[in-house]
């Protein structure tokens, strides 16, 4: 879904009181009454709530379930955009949109810029997104856990990528600065950089290869996989070699130097994972397919291997970055939560372009014509609703059954 901030500016602040009640309601309830709504927002008279009901749901950030068991709301991923976005104006962190820039098969990527007009990149996880077409699985797969819905996910993902992205640049690894984080979204530095899969030459395939695989070891010396590490999530950086303005002038591309940048880390895992040794090897493997076939570069030697990697980090004398980042609250229990739900909707870390996202989601777009996803779910049952109020329902419809 794209990013449309057009009606952000007249939400009123009753409005944004309303939306963050049914934020509030989502976290045990798939779709929120609009009673629930009406006491967690707090505002006094019914017309108010009904009101802001009407203003959200008419710009999409709310929606009406059909043929729910009770009247309700579900929160849209805009309304959890917006609610992002508010937090970011307050703390002056973001304060316009511009043009997306990436859009893969769990996030989009937008330009920002602050106040004082510097540009900046957002990053908007949507895990779950691409599991629409399996509902049902998905719902079976989420019962009874509380904490298993895709908002929470994706504010894991998001929670995730930031901590470890943290970690990494206080290392001195080449990845963007990470500058706020917030519910499913991430604020960090924006790179005047390509991505290497738009690269269709380098001067020198060799060292840009050898940097690649370098930085592949120095992360397992940290304890680190990337997990994803192709040619979708490593950008090409350009700067000009350290010389005299008249001893580069004229030389080309021998006059500049290309430095690969490190981003998306949700796949990210500590050495000491089940399955390191396969991450680590198709992150290697990842980087020789793409170098043969776009430059035409085979490397002489047959490694790195995962034994490499273990034989760097057995040299010692470096932070276990793995460690550090549970400490820091990222826990291995939310770790494996996550690893488990993004296999589960098909955030395998195995890249996908841009061309082949927007097939996608025409697909998906064809498919709920036929009938929309929520409306799916709930001829299948809500699952998330309280007892209580599945209790009431079926008293109700006893009692008008009898009359």
């Amino acid at each position: 879904m794209k990013l449309d901030t057009k009606a952000i500016r007249y939400l009123t602040a009753e409005d944004w009181r309303v939306l963050t009640a049914v934020e509030m309601g989502s976290k045990n309830h798939e779709v929120v009454p609009t009673s629930l709504i009406a006491q967690i927002s707090g505002l006094r008279g019914g017309s108010g709530v009904h009101r802001s009901i009407s203003n959200l749901a008419k710009v999409d950030l709310i929606a009406k379930v059909k043929n729910a068991k009770y009247d309700g709301y579900r929160l849209t991923y805009g309304g959890l955009d917006y609610l992002a976005l508010n937090t970011y104006r307050k703390r002056k962190a973001v304060y316009s949109v511009g043009n997306q820039i990436g859009v893969g098969k769990e996030s989009d990527i937008y330009v920002v810029s602050d106040e004082k007009g510097v540009q900046r990149v957002l990053k908007i996880h949507r895990l779950g997104r691409i599991s629409f077409r399996t509902v049902k699985a998905n719902r079976d797969y989420l019962r009874n856990r509380s904490s298993g819905s895709w908002m929470y996910m994706s504010r894991l993902a998001a929670v995730k990528e930031f901590t470890f992205m943290q970690a990494l640049r206080d290392n001195d690894f080449p990845v963007p600065e990470p500058l706020s984080q917030n519910r499913h979204t991430i604020v960090m530095s924006l790179i005047d950089a390509f991505p290497l899969r738009q690269i269709s030459s380098v001067a020198d395939p060799a060292t840009l290869y050898a940097q690649l695989m370098a930085m592949i070891l120095r992360l397992a010396s940290f304890g680190l996989i990337h997990g994803d590490f192709n040619e979708f999530n490593i950008l090409i950086e350009e700067k000009p070699k350290d010389q005299n303005a008249d001893e580069t002038k004229g030389h080309g591309s021998d006059a500049v130097t290309v430095n690969p940048i490190l981003i998306d880390f949700p796949q990210m895992v500590s050495i000491d994972h089940p399955n390191a040794e396969m991450y680590f090897d198709r992150d290697v493997n990842c980087i020789k397919r793409f170098f043969e076939r776009r430059f035409h570069f085979i490397s002489d030697e047959s490694g790195p291997t995962f034994s490499d990697a273990r034989a760097e980090l057995s040299k010692g004398g470096l932070k276990r970055l793995d460690v550090e980042v549970e400490a820091s609250g990222f826990s291995k229990k939310m770790a494996k939560e996550l690893e488990k739900y993004m296999g589960f909707v098909g955030a395998t870390g195995d890249g996908q372009t841009d061309e082949s996202q927007k097939q996608d989601d025409e697909e998906a777009d064809e498919d709920t014509e036929e009938e929309d996803p929520s409306d799916k779910e709930i001829k299948d049952g809500v699952e998330d609703v309280s007892k209580q109020l599945n209790d009431q329902h079926g008293r109700a419809q006893q009692s008008s059954d009898t009359g």
